[in-house]
This record gives C-alpha cells, structure tokens and sequence, in this order.
C-alpha cells in the first residue's frame, strides 16, 4: 500500500477547529481556503489524466459526513465518450475485502466463531497441504490479516488472460488440494486473494447464506450503499459501469478489456462501486467510531479493525482486520486500493480527524494512489489554514490570472488558480508521482506578484494583461510562460 505524505499530517493538526468552531452552515465547499485547494486539485487530476493518457477518473473527499469535493475526469467509455462522473460505476477490486472482513466480524460479535478457528473447523474441503505443521493451523484471524501463510492467489491466471478464467466454487475447492502453504501460519505478512476468497466461503457457510445476498441484505444496505453491488454489472457496462482499460505499451493505445465474473474470489475482489458509495462508506466508518451508528458493527469492533493486529518482523508491513494500517507522523492512516483488469482504485481515511480520498480510475495502470495522496496533502493543508486568519485581499480580479501558462521548449505547464487572498501555483506535466510543493503568490502591486516561502518574500512574477484584463504571460526569473487557457 502507499504511504500518505508526511506533510498530510502537519496539514491536518489543526482539522479538530472545525468540529469545535464550525463554519456558518457547515459549507466547507464555500470557504476561499477550501476554494483554492479544490481548484489546485482540480488542476493537477485533469492535467494527470491527460498526460498519462488515463481514460476516467472519478474522485471524492470527505470530511465526516460531507462529501467535499466531487468530480468525474475523462470518460468511462472512450469510443462513446461518456464522461465518468462521481456516480460513475467501477470495479473497486481489493477494497471488496472490506466488505468481507466486516461480515466476518459480524459473526465473531454474534459468538458464531472467532477468529482464533482453524478455518478448518468451519470449512471441511478445507485441505490445502500445510507445509510447516508445526506451526500451527491456519486460522480466521490470519486471512483477514494477511498473515496465514497461504499463497496470494487460487491457482489460476484469472489476472492475465484476456478470458479472465476465475474459477467457481468446485473449481476453487478441487484445485486447493493441490496447493501449499508458502510459510508458517502467523510468522510473516502475504498478501492473500485466497484467503480473503475462503474468509468468504467461511461467511458464507457460518450465515447459511450465499455470499452476496449476506453482503447486500447485512452490509450494503444497511449502510445506504446505492450503487454497491458483490458482481461485475455487466447490462450497465459501457454506460453508467465504465469500460476498464489495459496498461499502456509501447503503442501507446489505449486497449478495451471485456467485463469479468470473480466467481469463486468475489469476497476478494469482485465488488463495484462509485465514488458516491464510497464517500457514504467513509462517513459510515467516522458516524461508527463515535458510537453513533451501531447499524452494522459497533464502534468497538471497528475501532479494533483500525487498529494494527499484524506487524511483520521486519516492522515494514502492518495490517488491521481487513484495512490497511499505518502510523504517519503519529497518526493513523487507514486505507485499502484495488486493483482488477483495467481498472485502479483506492480509498483512505484519517479516522482522528474523519477526513478521507477516494480515487477510482478505469485504467489498470491508473494512479489511484497518488490521486488520495494527493488530494490529502493539499485539501489537508487548506483545513489547516482555516484556523489562521486571513489579511484583506486585493482589490482586483484574482481570477484574471488563474490559468496554464507552458513555454515551448520545457514542456510541462504551470497551473496559476486563485487561494484565499492571493494566488497558488503547481507544475504540471508528470502523471506517474503526486502532486509537488504548491507555491504561494502574494500580491505587490499592479500585476505584480511575489512568491512566499514560509511566508519570507522570494522573486517577483510578473503577469501581462491583455486589452480584456486577462493575464496571457507571465515573466518570471527572465522567463516567459504563454497562456493556454
């Protein structure tokens, strides 16, 4: 999993403002602060689907029970040119994982198991070779951590045939007997699409249900998820379910990949969503951990999830139950991303200060983890900046600057947007690294701008205004930017 910036957690010390002194009417989406980080943002998602040729991008950030920002990029059917939006539905892959650990917990909470079982005892075809006996069986607790020793994946090539060959249940059951364990249970971290498929299977037979009809009657709805679904919604592909796309080669072509059925490695890997579900997912966590919804866990045992229950010896991989766990300048990321044929997601959460990003793109080399990252660092700083105080701003037109400006010979561009008082700028042009330093521009004078860095004065940027009162250059170092729109 990624790491969230350092700096996301210098920017958000002071988010607990907001809960303390809220804004008139709570609109976060008003303030100038909140403004300019949406419009940076903005800028730099556009600027990335572009460059890195990305079909759609679908994205959302959340305060607590407030979806922010929201915005779809591109299209979800290329040929078509339907244009992806928040609603826009993708194959949301690993984060499917959640679902099931949560169902898993709600049958620990009944007393229906724990999750100290061998899987055995509640799954009889349970008979995959344990190479290392001594170690002790596997057990619930460890596919829901990642640490039970089992391989990744059942053995077939469901990730890289045009087929997509998931294997059904009696496939799954048939082929496990034929495979080994790859360490002792409970000694070192493997990520595990098997396991997650048997934690399933283990759901599944302790409810008496199947599998999606649980998920969907005990978890989806009951969080008023509306467009969450555990399989491939293939009457709405290349409409409202957008098309995935192949990595890009060397051709540079932009390669349809038919939709998929996950079969027997749903509870892995088979759910679809929207940013929209998700940003309701998000707020049901922050509504759960302060005790104020218990619809579908209590805050008690999601706040166990959160927590670290895995560390590998080697103190680099940690894992709750379910969600991805990390400590970041002293707090706690929570997160989990995706990633299926033609499609890259990710989602992540900073329960203390109920903030989260969502990012879904219909790629399968998508840059859904930089899109969080990126949208955490700079709306996480603009949060920040609602506890200071702000000096009058100018009195001219800010917005008659904000624009891409690119010279000739460097490519990349520079992207000028309006933030509180003043101006903000962001280089453009590298879609495969977040979002770099934002820069401040204050205003001088006139047309004139200098930029602060730790709010000590640096060279001066100069804009030149055509007969309209738009800015069409900027002159800065000696250097010339042209306007592009």
């Amino acid at each position: 999993m990624k790491l969230i910036f350092p700096v996301l957690m210098c920017a958000l010390l002071l988010v607990s403002r907001l809960y303390a002194e809220p804004l008139p009417d709570n609109d976060l989406r008003s303030h100038p602060q909140i403004k300019g980080a949406i419009g940076i943002v903005d800028a730099w998602i556009d600027s990335v689907r572009d460059y890195g040729q990305v079909p759609g991008i679908s994205v959302g950030f959340v305060v607590d029970q407030d979806l922010v920002f929201a915005k779809g990029y591109g299209y979800s059917n290329l040929e078509n040119e339907v244009e992806a939006t928040p609603r826009t539905i993708y194959s949301i892959c690993s984060i499917s994982k959640l679902f099931t650990s949560i169902g898993v917990m709600q049958m620990r909470d009944a007393g229906i198991l724990s999750l100290r079982d061998p899987v055995a005892d509640h799954l009889a075809w349970f008979d995959i070779e344990n190479t290392n006996p001594q170690s002790g069986p596997v057990r619930i607790g460890g596919l829901l951590t990642h640490s039970s020793g089992l391989p990744r994946e059942s053995d077939f090539p469901y990730w890289t045939k045009l087929d997509f060959p998931f294997p059904e249940e009696g496939q799954l059951k048939e082929q496990l007997g034929k495979q080994a364990t790859l360490y002792p249970a409970d000694t070192r971290f493997q990520y595990s699409n098997l396991g997650f498929a048997l934690a399933g299977a283990v759901l599944s037979a302790r409810s008496e249900t199947p599998y999606e009809q649980y998920v969907t009657e005990e978890i989806i709805k009951p969080m008023g998820l509306r467009d969450t679904r555990a399989h491939f919604p293939k009457a709405l592909h290349g409409n409202q379910m957008a098309i995935g796309y192949a990595g890009l080669l060397r051709d540079r072509i932009r390669k349809p990949l038919p939709p998929f059925d996950t079969r027997a490695i749903t509870a892995a890997a088979g759910f679809t969503s929207t940013v929209e579900d998700l940003a309701r997912f998000a707020s049901w966590n922050f509504r759960t951990l302060d005790n104020q919804d218990d619809s579908v866990l209590n805050g008690n045992t999601l706040r166990e999830m959160h927590r670290v229950s895995w560390v590998d010896p080697d103190w680099k991989s940690s894992w709750g139950i379910g969600f991805s766990v990390s400590q970041q300048e002293g707090n706690t990321v929570v997160s989990h991303g995706g990633g299926c044929p033609g499609y890259i997601t990710d989602i992540a959460m900073v329960p203390k200060y109920k903030v989260a990003a969502i990012a879904l793109t219909n790629a399968a080399d998508g840059p859904a983890g930089n899109v969080t990252a990126s949208m955490m660092k700079v709306i996480g700083m603009a949060l920040m900046d609602l506890g200071e105080s702000e000096t009058p701003g100018p009195e001219l037109n800010l917005e008659q600057y904000a624009g891409n400006y690119i010279t000739p010979v460097w490519g990349g561009e520079v992207a000028v947007r309006v933030w509180g008082n003043g101006l903000s700028v962001i280089s453009l042009g590298n879609p495969y690294k977040p979002l770099g330093e934002v820069q401040k521009l204050a205003h001088v004078e006139g047309n004139v701008f200098v930029r602060l860095e730790e709010g000590e004065p640096r060279e001066r940027w100069y804009f030149e205004v055509d007969a309209t009162g738009r800015a069409s250059q900027i002159k800065r170092h000696q250097g010339l930017y042209s306007r592009i729109n």
